[in-house]
């Protein structure tokens, strides 16, 4: 599945991949209720631009044009708390790895949990410069370094989610290891 196909989904929206000429409708989707794409420099580039743009700059069939983050939103936090959680959580990934994002919140489905509140994150497999995509970004490519990267990334998002949590007045917080680390099975 392409880029483009993936964000038109997470979004609601619908977008033209210039790729494979395919329009990817979802605008019916109702579930959808904040994006935005977050950019290192505060460029504004629209969700068709970007992805269009990181499916043309791979030249490998196989390449990683994109890499998602699924994040739960505390229950106990909001519309807007959540909302400025995700935004905060979401520049962190933008500054550390100097990639662009698009941030989608969705709220619970209807035959789920009323309390998912959720946000999918996509951010370019690419540094972001000038609304340009640049180099790739390795660190979370490499067998030696993304094991270690992505808990630094779960350990910052746990600290981020209790400290909004505690500013909040609740005393619930979340952990960032696995279940089996906790002890749960």
């Amino acid at each position: 599945r392409s880029a483009t196909a993936a964000a038109a989904y997470r979004a609601g929206v619908c977008l033209k991949d210039e790729r494979t000429g395919e329009i990817h409708d979802y605008s019916r989707k109702k579930s959808i209720e904040y994006s935005e794409i977050i950019t290192p420099d505060g460029s504004t580039i629209t969700r068709e631009q970007l992805w269009n743009s990181a499916e043309r700059a791979e030249k490998r069939k196989d390449a990683k044009v994109a890499r998602e983050w699924e994040i739960a939103l505390p229950a106990e936090l909001d519309a807007e708390q959540q909302r400025d959680l995700a935004r905060a959580f979401t520049r962190q990934l933008v500054e550390r790895y100097g990639v662009a994002a698009d941030l989608c919140l969705h709220a619970p489905s209807r035959d789920g949990d009323e309390r998912n509140n959720h946000a999918h994150i996509m951010t370019t497999t690419r540094v972001f410069e000038s609304g340009k995509l640049g180099a790739k970004t390795r660190v979370l490519d490499s067998p030696r370094t993304s094991g270690n990267e992505v808990e630094a990334v779960r350990q910052l998002w746990a600290s981020m989610a209790n400290r909004a949590l505690e500013r909040a007045g609740h005393g619930a917080r979340i952990d960032s290891r696995s279940l089996a680390a906790q002890g749960i099975h």
